[in-house]
């Protein structure tokens, strides 16, 4: 009878361990913490080298504090930016599709969307994102395309220099209410920017006069620079924002030329890129923070929400886009001016202001405001 007392016991035992195991199994870790989310594996691919102080390198932040975080493994192949690199980049997409080891596969800029798509059609099971580039939305259901709100960002700056322009304590700064917008190609895109800014400056500033001109290259800065010079020297404009690739820093050159100006930068952090005297009169830079669009990416891919097939635009609520708020904007820029970008950025992201965007609109409002602005 004892022996067969304590063969119970040992059985009751037995299953309760196993009860307790399973338990365990299927309950969350200790400290109330939830399981842990799927660890995502990713590559991204750089048509071009890290160390630009642009896109690649904000790309590559984003993903190393995504890394940082536990959230994914990632490797960066640099495939270089020369025409002589350019065979390289699709039979690196294959390649990296090709194992199937990576649940998402990353490019960037308008050089790529060409061989995104040829990729991206011979692998329909590989998922693909590609920022700053919309051309081939729709046609690939595995490719999620991430385009910025540059009619926000515009805002912002033109709410800067509206407001800077007017603050004559400042060097270089004179009495007209006049700034400059040297823009690349008259297209959607960069009008969007000049629709924000347009917008911004003239809710600071029902009065201000903006001079536009578009350079019509990405690569011309001989061009933007007499646009710059003249813009100064006949308009008295003493703020230019470049928004046009390379030919943008011709307006940098102006403004420093001139000694009457100040520039601002775009896309990326200029104060960083520009030479050292061109640096050191830009107030700030409207930024598209491509690292902060794929930590969004991976937040909303986390909490159930896709967009494969699909373009999203992501604006100030997301941190798409944003000024530089540090360096030259702290140290020059008076109070006064910095709270009024700080408060045009809180109601944009409140929903008290609604930007307008020249994308897809045909009834041309951006260049009849353009217009009417006109010194």
């Amino acid at each position: 009878m004892k022996k067969l007392v304590l063969v119970l016991l040992a059985a009751v035992f037995a299953l309760s361990l196993v009860g307790c195991s399973q338990k365990a199994a299927t309950q969350a870790p200790a400290g109330g913490t939830e399981p842990t989310a799927k660890v995502y594996n990713v590559v991204s691919l750089v048509n071009g080298n890290l160390g630009d102080k642009s896109f690649f390198d904000s790309a590559e932040s984003g993903l190393k504090k995504l890394a940082d975080a536990g959230r994914i493994t990632y490797k960066t192949i640099e495939m270089g930016g020369t025409d002589e690199d350019q065979p390289k980049w699709l039979e690196t997409l294959n390649e990296v599709a090709s194992t199937g080891d990576y649940d998402l596969v990353i490019v960037g800029t308008y050089q790529m969307p060409d061989y995104l798509k040829e990729a991206a059609t011979t692998y329909p099971n590989q998922k693909f994102l590609i920022y700053d580039d919309n051309t081939y939305v729709g046609n690939n259901q595995n490719v999620v395309n991430i385009t910025y709100k540059q009619n926000d960002m515009g805002y912002l700056i033109g709410v800067f220099a509206a407001n800077m322009t007017t603050q004559t304590t400042v060097a270089n700064i004179n009495p007209e209410a006049v700034v400059g917008f040297v823009g690349g190609v008259d297209s959607p895109v960069i009008n969007d920017f000049l629709y924000g800014f347009l917008t911004g400056a003239q809710a600071a500033n029902p009065d201000i006069k903006v001079d536009t001109r578009y350079v019509n290259s990405y690569v011309d800065t001989a061009t933007a620079k007499e646009m710059g010079l003249s813009m100064i020297n006949d308009n008295k404009a003493d703020i230019l924002w470049g928004v046009a690739g390379l030919s943008g820093n011709g307006a940098a050159e102006a403004a420093l030329e001139s000694g009457k100006a100040w520039f601002i930068g775009v896309d990326s952090d200029q104060e960083l890129t520009l030479p050292a005297e061109q640096a050191a009169i830009t107030l700030t830079s409207g930024l598209k923070n491509v690292g902060q669009s794929i930590i969004w990416f991976f937040d909303e891919w986390d909490a159930g929400r896709t967009y494969w097939g699909k373009e999203v635009r992501l604006g100030i609520p997301e941190g798409g886009v944003g000024v530089v708020t540090d360096k030259n904007f702290a140290k020059i820029t008076p109070k006064a001016v910095q709270d009024a970008v700080l408060a045009a950025q809180a109601d944009i992201v409140a929903g008290k202001i609604v930007v307008p965007t020249a994308i897809g609109d045909e009834t041309n409002a951006v260049i009849a405001l353009r217009d009417s602005l006109q010194p």
